[in-house]
């Protein structure tokens, strides 16, 4: 341990011998002299001629070990810097900052330019720009990919991979759906493709026009099936996708396949070093999955398209391809807002460039900060996801036209109805139309009619009226009795119902009244339509 210095030097000054010292030696008797600590500045000489009948003794010199304590206090002294090179030190270091400042400053200014619309510095100066919000209050995004950097690909301006993302600015929830490529449309005009087709077609019938152009016609398009204002589009390429995970250092998706021994897609393995069958490009176990840039991108293209019967897990082709780009955007979003990607320049100035040589978007750059802030703030147990196959409750399904294979709405051709009402449950956060409650209205008064009128008024507030009835005039007690038989198995719409109703539900069904609906609703007397 280096000990404070005594004086500005760092070591002690040996005290100096003083003249009376001689003095005291001449009087005393060798036996008895004691030199506990002796000086090198004594003259001995002088000591013997006082006094005759002292010993002799020999020169004294300093220990070595003496001499090296000395040496090593020299050596590892410590010596308080001057304010100059306090002063200095602090100029480089302010230099270093402003740097390293200006460097991600002008990263993010080329970023922002080749990115966003609008004067990249305000991505930097600004405080952030709210995002454009819908009648919902909910800001939606689509992204979708091309692959016109895959020179190797057919149809590469085609939209194979399209997603929705929307966000809720203030509850800090979104939901993501997404759209299949071969969703049959109408252009509105003639296409390469003609009138109709697929909706991945739609960017490329517009490209000619202009990138902008070209979005803006997507996200319309979008719009129109799913019933949604889309205030924004992100046009993404392979390239991204790929340097973006490598970027954060990878990513980690889960692998949840209906097959016991998990996914298995050989189309990729033509990449592999030595040829075709000399290793697995997208092969996973059921569980978690860490994942680097080329491994994502390969699960994101993989569909399982049968090549010799070599592929398993990946049954629902496309919607699965659809399911795990959700998992791989969402795990995407997670690593790079994380504190250890931000604090880390590398993977900061990495990121930068994937995202500046590979997106182009209609954002404004002055949004930039509030979309980052969201990207953090939105936590994945507020994410929800739409699938349009869902087992439960499938919106689309497949089918043939001239020879090709199509997605379409399960009512049929361009009817979006039921797509637009599940999503509009997402978008509001009433969730009691995906619930599929059963629900009766029956009339306990002499007035005809009452049952079909309340019936009316709930269909007006979102809800699905299954029956209307009459029910025994012994029943009418109250003017509106709401009975739940759902088991609890229905809280969404137990909630509205009572909301609506202004009521309190009750489980027991009133003695004459025969129906096995989930909920039924009894109108008494003194009740209107408007109760």
């Amino acid at each position: 341990m280096i000990r404070k210095p005594l004086n500005t030097d760092g070591f002690v000054i040996p005290r100096r011998s003083r003249p009376e010292a001689h003095t005291r030696l001449d009087t005393i008797n060798h036996t008895s002299v004691s030199l506990p600590s002796v000086k090198p500045s004594i003259d001995r000489s002088n000591i013997r001629a006082h006094n005759p009948s002292a010993p002799t003794l020999p020169p004294l010199e300093i220990p070595e070990s003496s001499k090296d304590q000395q040496t090593k206090k020299r050596r590892f002294s410590f010596r308080k810097p001057s304010r100059k090179t306090i002063k200095r030190t602090l100029i480089v270091l302010a230099l270093l900052i402003a740097v390293i400042f200006g460097y991600f400053a002008y990263k993010i200014f080329i970023t922002g330019n080749q990115i966003f619309k609008g004067n990249p510095l305000n991505a930097i100066l600004s405080q952030g720009k709210e995002l454009k919000m819908d009648t919902n209050g909910r800001t939606n995004i689509l992204i979708f990919g091309t692959s016109e950097d895959d020179p190797g690909h057919d149809g590469a301006d085609l939209t194979d991979s399209m997603m929705i993302v929307s966000i809720n600015q203030k509850t800090k929830d979104a939901f993501l759906v997404s759209i299949p490529r071969d969703f049959y449309v109408d252009y509105g005009l003639a296409c390469p493709s003609g009138y109709k087709g697929k909706i991945n077609a739609t960017y490329l019938c517009h490209k000619e026009d202009g990138e902008d152009t070209a979005q803006t016609a997507l996200r319309q398009k979008v719009g129109e099936v799913f019933g949604l204002d889309m205030q924004y589009s992100v046009h993404i390429n392979y390239t991204v996708l790929r340097e973006a995970v490598d970027a954060v250092g990878g990513i980690t998706v889960t692998i949840e396949s209906t097959d016991t021994r998990g996914i298995l897609d050989r189309n990729f393995d033509w990449d592999c070093p030595k040829g075709r069958n000399t290793c697995y490009n997208v092969k996973y176990p059921n569980g978690p999955a860490t994942l680097n840039g080329k491994q994502a991108l390969y699960l994101a293209r993989a569909r399982g398209a049968d090549l010799e019967g070599r592929t398993y897990g990946l049954e629902q082709a496309n919607f699965d391809r659809e399911v795990y780009q959700r998992k791989i955007l969402v795990a995407l979003k997670d690593k790079a807002a994380s504190a250890g990607t931000l604090a880390n320049p590398v993977a900061v100035n990495n990121l930068l460039n994937a995202l500046g040589n590979n997106v182009r978007s209609n954002f404004e750059a002055e949004e930039i900060k509030t979309l980052v802030k969201l990207g953090q703030d939105v936590k994945n147990e507020n994410i929800r996801s739409i699938s349009l196959n869902d087992k439960d409750r499938p919106l689309v399904t497949t089918g043939m036209i001239n020879g090709e294979s199509i997605v379409k709405a399960i009512p049929g051709l361009f009817d979006y109805s039921e797509i637009q009402r599940v999503v509009k449950a997402y978008s509001t956060g009433d969730f009691a139309f995906l619930e599929n409650a059963t629900i009766a209205v029956l009339n306990a008064t002499e007035t005809p009619g009452v049952a079909q009128t309340k019936a009316d008024e709930l269909k007006r507030e979102g809800l699905t009226i299954d029956t209307t009835g009459n029910a025994p005039s012994t029943v009418n007690t109250a003017p509106i009795q709401l009975i739940d038989q759902s088991a609890g198995k229905k809280p969404e719409t137990l909630k509205k119902l009572e909301k609506v109703l202004n009521v309190k539900a009750t489980p027991t069904v009133p003695t004459g009244v025969g129906s096995d609906a989930d909920f039924i609703i009894i109108v008494g007397s003194n009740s209107t339509a408007s109760h």
